[in-house]
């Protein structure tokens, strides 16, 4: 289902994964980006999959499946939260609320019902129930830092919109991964920058938390993230998946890709973390210079206030 705010004039419509809200307004790119900045803005991004989780049980066995530590998470605090796979993948992302009676969920466009299926298998004697929304919809701020809010009604919301490009290029530009589009099926959070932010670093068990603690304490990630500042003399953004190069080697992924309005063409990239942090990388044929996102020998988040 396509947004309301696509009637808007000027309103053009995003490609996959984003189809449904508009990429872009008609403005210029890097009007909407200062819009969003300057607090005025919100960025629809209501064809994220949203799901609720009721009953009693439900912050102590969210605890016990997940990174995050929301026992006794206080009500209004929005927190990031992966499910691993027993080898320490991340298998689902999202965002959540608690209100006190209820926590509300959202993430990928598509993913909440595989997200859905995996917490229904997992509810055993637990008192909770796993259901899908279909009456709110996610907004994003950008307020010091990106923050979404679920919503009743996306057309009623205060303020002027803005496109989904405008939010890319300001988070990929900080350096924070979209699961899907900057990790793939090997991904552990170590590697993208996600210790501290999603993952809890001193919660005890949870499905992937050995290889997590491994790599955290022993050092050295396969794989870094890192911003790649692309060559502004192409026009072209590299291709989501493209092949990053050192010389004529592979070492790397693209990821997201933007143009960002102080920074010019950017990009996101998972490479081996001995590639040198000073060489100049091809990113699907772009030169790239990077700027280092993930410590390629403790797997933290290089940037302060990344790692919460």
């Amino acid at each position: 289902m396509s947004s309301p705010l696509l009637d808007r004039p000027g309103a053009v419509e995003a490609e996959a994964p984003d189809a449904g809200v508009a990429a872009h307004y008609g403005s210029a790119f890097a009007a909407e980006q200062r819009v969003l900045l300057s607090g005025d803005g919100f960025v629809d991004l209501s064809h994220r999959d949203v799901l609720r989780v009721t009953g009693p049980d439900r912050l102590t066995w969210l605890h016990s499946l997940t990174t995050q530590f929301l026992e006794g998470l206080a009500p209004g605090v929005w927190t990031d939260v992966l499910l691993l796979s027993p080898q320490g993948r991340i298998e689902h992302a999202f965002t959540g609320v608690d209100d006190g009676e209820t926590f509300w969920a959202h993430t990928e466009p598509g993913a909440g019902a595989p997200l859905i299926e995996f917490l229904d298998r997992m509810r055993f004697m637990s008192r909770v129930e796993v259901a899908p929304v279909e009456d709110r919809f996610v907004i994003g701020r950008w307020v010091d830092r990106p923050v979404t809010e679920l919503v009743a009604d996306v057309a009623a919301v205060p303020g002027t919109p803005v496109g989904v490009f405008a939010w890319e290029a300001l988070r990929i530009a900080e350096g924070r991964p979209r699961p899907g589009l900057d990790t793939d099926e090997r991904t552990i959070p170590n590697e993208v920058g996600l210790l501290g932010s999603a993952v809890h670093l001193d919660k005890g068990c949870y499905r992937g938390q050995e290889t997590v603690a491994r790599v955290y304490n022993l050092g050295r990630p396969p794989r870094r993230l890192t911003l790649l500042h692309l060559d502004g003399s192409v026009n072209q953004l590299p291709a989501h998946g493209a092949d990053v190069l050192l010389g004529d080697k592979v070492v790397g992924q693209v990821g997201s890709a933007a143009h960002h309005h102080e920074l010019g063409p950017i990009a996101l990239a998972t490479i081996k973390r001995n590639t040198p942090v000073d060489a100049t990388l091809l990113a699907d044929g772009v030169a790239a210079a990077q700027e280092p996102i993930v410590d390629p020998d403790a797997g933290l988040h290089v940037r302060a206030g990344l790692n919460l």
